[in-house]
This record gives C-alpha cells, structure tokens and sequence, in this order.
C-alpha cells in the first residue's frame, strides 16, 4: 500500500512553533506509514518556506481559498490540547469525562505558568518572597512574562483558557469578558506607552500587593491566582483567592499547573491534573499528540 500523503502547514514559528518543527522531524521517521510534507511555514510578517521556495501573501490567502475547487477534507476534526495547560491532557480528560456521561460540578486551578511561578516567589508558603515588582521584573528576564508583562497580569490568558473549559463542560459562556476578571495592573499603569515603562513604575505599586500578601498570611494562608468554574450556579471568575499553606494550589512549584475536575463520579476528591504549564518544549508536544491523532485517524 502506498504511503499516504500528509500536507502539513504551520503557521507560527517562534519559540513553541520551533519546538514543534524539531519533533515534526522526529515523527517523520517513526509514521513511515504517511508521508508527512511541510510544505508551509510562516512567522506573523514573514512566510519562511513554502515548497516553490517563493512568499505566499496573507492579503491573497482568503481569496485563493475561495477561488478554490478542492473539497474539504471529510469530518474535519479540531485539535487543540495545547490551548491550556501547555502540554498536560487538560482538554482530553475534560473531554473524556463529559462524553462517558460524567457531570462536571467544578473545575478550579491555576491555569498559568506565569502567575504561577509570580506567585510561587512572591508568596511562597515559607513566608518569604520579594517583593511585587522585583518577582515580575525576574519572571520577565527568565522569559516566563509576554514582551509587555500587562498581556499576563491583566488576566485574559487565565480568562480565554477558562472560556474554553467553561464551554466544553456545557456552560454557554459567549466570551472573556462576560465574567469577572481581576486584572494586577495598577489603574495607574493602564495606559503607560510600553512594558519597560511600566516595568520601571511598577515598584511604587509595592504596597498593594504586599497588603494583600499580608492579610492573607496573618489568616494562615498564602494567595494564589486562580480560575473557577462553578458549573451548577453557572459561575465562572479569574482573580486572587487565599489557599491554606497545604492545599496543592498552595504548594506548586516553579511555573507549574494543577487543575482540579470535581465530578460527580469523582465524588469530594477532584481529579488533578498537575505539570510543568510553560515551556516551548510541553507546549509543542501537546501540539505533537494532537497531530499524531489526526494521522491515526486518516491511516
């Protein structure tokens, strides 16, 4: 039997999208049943290879997609594990869960690496931490932040990865903006021109999150950035909570992860996922999985 023939495009080369061409190349050698052709690559201004090794202009994609008189391919499928929780099955078990009849009561956790590991320094369950500014200045040099870290601490990652779980559980949620969101830009810093700006302002902000940090540790307790989806009152918010010292969202490490899923099979114990929730290489390998599922189903 021939080889089947598998036209593969990626739109997106940076960090996750080159990780996910290193392990494109791997998988090549192990589906010696498909014929896996790249044949389109492209960052956000630039295409940076195509088979006839000639650009391919965005503004004439739409039109040639509709001047075409190709079908479709039959039962399109959508994958996207890696739209939350990196590389962790976050979207496969919710799934899992919902078509095997299981009724989702509540998922809660921390749906970001970069407020995980801001917080994970900041109010570690030690008590020690430096202080706001200092944390987010350190996660922007290791990487951990957006170019502009307002992208991260206005809380629409967290919002958007909740739209998704929110939806997938049954609950008709319209967009990120239809439910509270507590953003940690200070009012003041809102509209400053640029990240290092802001960056450069933000430590005359301190004393608002060093208050929230103390009130919480005076009950015992740490604060953590979390989002919650209270299924049955159809509920579902992104902000600060405070978490006693040994609760798992309380102990993660690093820029991990968890999501809790309380089910009604699983009863007053939640099922968790927890990992590594940053990363080009976790990213790309959900991405991976994903398309290996799809090369399963056209084998």
């Amino acid at each position: 039997m021939a080889a089947k023939e598998i036209y593969i495009a990626v739109i997106g080369a940076g960090g996750v999208g080159k990780c996910f061409l290193s392990q494109l190349e791997t998988l090549t050698q192990r589906f010696t049943s498909s014929r896996i052709s790249l044949i389109f690559v492209s960052r956000s201004k630039k295409v940076i290879y195509n088979p006839n090794y000639t650009p391919i202009a965005f503004s004439e994609l739409h039109k040639s997609l509709a001047d075409s008189n190709q079908d479709p391919l039959p039962l399109p499928k959508v994958y996207h594990e890696s739209s939350v929780g990196a590389g962790l099955p976050v979207i496969s078990t919710l799934k899992d869960l919902v078509d095997t009849g299981d009724s989702i009561t509540k998922i809660e956790g921390v749906f970001s690496g970069t407020m995980s590991f801001l917080f994970n320094s900041f109010a570690p369950t030690n008590g020690l931490g430096g202080k706001w500014s200092a944390e987010v200045a350190k996660a922007k040099e290791l990487g951990y932040t957006e170019p502009d870290p307002r992208d991260d601490l206005n809380g629409l990652d967290v919002a958007r990865k909740l739209t998704i779980l929110a939806r997938l559980a049954g609950l008709p949620v319209e967009s990120p903006a239809s439910f509270p969101v507590q953003s940690l830009i200070p009012k003041e810093l809102e509209s400053v021109a640029s990240g290092e700006e802001f960056l450069e302002r933000l430590p005359g902000f301190d004393s608002q999150m060093e208050d929230t940090k103390t009130s919480a540790e005076k009950e015992g307790k740490v604060i953590r950035f979390v989002g919650s989806i209270d299924v049955a009152k159809k509920e579902v918010k992104v902000g600060l909570e405070k978490f006693d010292r040994s609760h798992p969202i309380a102990a993660l490490k690093g820029s991990d992860n968890i999501i809790s899923f309380y089910t009604k099979r699983y009863g007053s114990n939640p099922l968790i996922i927890q990992g590594a929730g940053a990363g080009g290489e976790v990213t790309a390998m959900g991405v991976t999985a994903d398309l290996i599922k799809v090369l399963e189903r056209l084998a």
